[in-house]
């Protein structure tokens, strides 16, 4: 039977509008929450920590970018730093100490009480951002996280945890970069920075 990309292509619409609906419904409440939490660690001069493997590694980056130069407009820069871009950290602490620790290490050295520490995994399973998670709880640092998959091992160790309804990791992806850019927007919003329409 030979490949119907129209049909393929109106499927996987089909498929991001279904999960986007179910992700309105269910994360009205753990998003207004979060958005708390990140607008009192910015107002106490905290900052957003921001890592995650692979496309959660560029979402970081991606998030990070948005909250210190800016998402939508001219206003002072937002504390945020994604634990992914240092290559030099990255690899020293992959060689010497092992990969699972490669965010866990960075937040021992960067984070303080009042910032967030923000993992990104579709999985809720991957060992170093639990490792990571774990190191900032201890530290007395907020916990917060997107997933998917029904969390993983991340209930109970993210404070703040935005669970996707989706057990496929590209709409799981797709919906934590909207998340992502709504929590940007909203930051904005609530600092006095941009104007809600």
């Amino acid at each position: 039977m030979p490949f119907d990309a129209l049909a393929f292509y109106r499927a996987e619409l089909n498929s991001h509008r279904a999960v986007a609906g179910a992700t309105q419904e269910s994360l009205v409440q753990p998003f207004a929450e979060l958005l708390a939490a990140c607008i009192a660690s910015i107002k106490g001069n905290g900052k957003l920590m921001f890592f995650g493997n692979g496309g959660s590694a560029a979402d970081a980056q991606h998030l990070a970018a948005e909250l210190t130069i800016r998402y939508k407009t001219e206003r002072p820069a937002i504390a945020a730093i994604a634990l992914t871009t240092d290559t030099s950290m990255l690899t020293a602490c992959g060689n010497d100490l092992g990969f699972d620790h490669i965010f866990e290490r960075q937040v021992e050295a960067l984070g303080r009480p009042g910032d967030v520490a923000f993992g990104l995994s579709t999985s809720g399973s991957s060992r170093n951002v639990l490792l990571a998670l774990k190191k900032a709880k201890s530290m007395g640092i907020v916990t917060a996280a997107f997933s998917g998959k029904g969390g993983g091992q991340l209930p109970g160790l993210a404070e703040h945890l935005l669970v996707v309804p989706s057990d496929v990791t590209a709409r799981i992806q797709e919906m934590h970069i909207t998340l992502g850019h709504i929590l940007c927007a909203a930051i904005e919003i609530e600092l006095g920075f941009a104007e809600h329409r």
